[in-house]
């Protein structure tokens, strides 16, 4: 049986012993110019101002992609037409468990509207906007792999 790697972010910082994992589902919007789209984390949320890639918690009974439709039509105003899980990563954050489900979508309809008053950018490699979320660093090394990007993905 093969162990599920756990990346652990401020290691140094307190957690409670009581925590459950939570399900993330996670936009990788693309164009086709190979830009990706980041957000930064809204006001009074963990990690405030960091940039990371749309989405989030799933609901009970949804699915990863029910749970993208509604979150990126709820945080960023778009309907997605397309959703491909890609990849999975648990992060033990001192705040909370969380496993993102990371799903590309080269579709959707509607224009951007940062409707929970966060910023967006379209980034290439490397991505300039910081700080970037912990989370986010392993999305930009599989673009980066998948690519042939050979540099720094982001700037520290």
């Amino acid at each position: 049986m093969t162990e599920t790697l756990v990346r652990v972010v401020d290691a140094d910082q307190p957690r409670s012993s009581d925590r459950s994992w939570v399900q993330v589902a996670v936009g990788v919007l693309m164009r086709s110019d190979n830009s990706f789209l980041l957000t930064s984390r809204p006001e009074g949320k963990a990690y405030e101002g960091f940039w990371e890639f749309p989405g989030g918690k799933l609901e009970a009974g949804e699915t990863v992609e029910q749970a993208l439709r509604r979150e990126l039509q709820e945080e960023i105003g778009i309907t997605i037409q397309d959703c491909t899980l890609w990849k999975t990563e648990r992060i033990d954050y001192p705040h909370a468990l969380v496993q993102l489900n990371f799903c590309k979508v080269t579709q959707w309809t509607g224009g951007l509207q940062m409707l929970e008053s966060q910023m967006f950018a379209w980034e290439q490699l490397p991505v300039t906007v910081k700080p970037v979320l912990p989370g986010t660093v392993p999305v930009l090394q599989w673009v980066a792999q998948e690519r042939g990007f050979m540099g720094d993905t982001h700037t520290a």
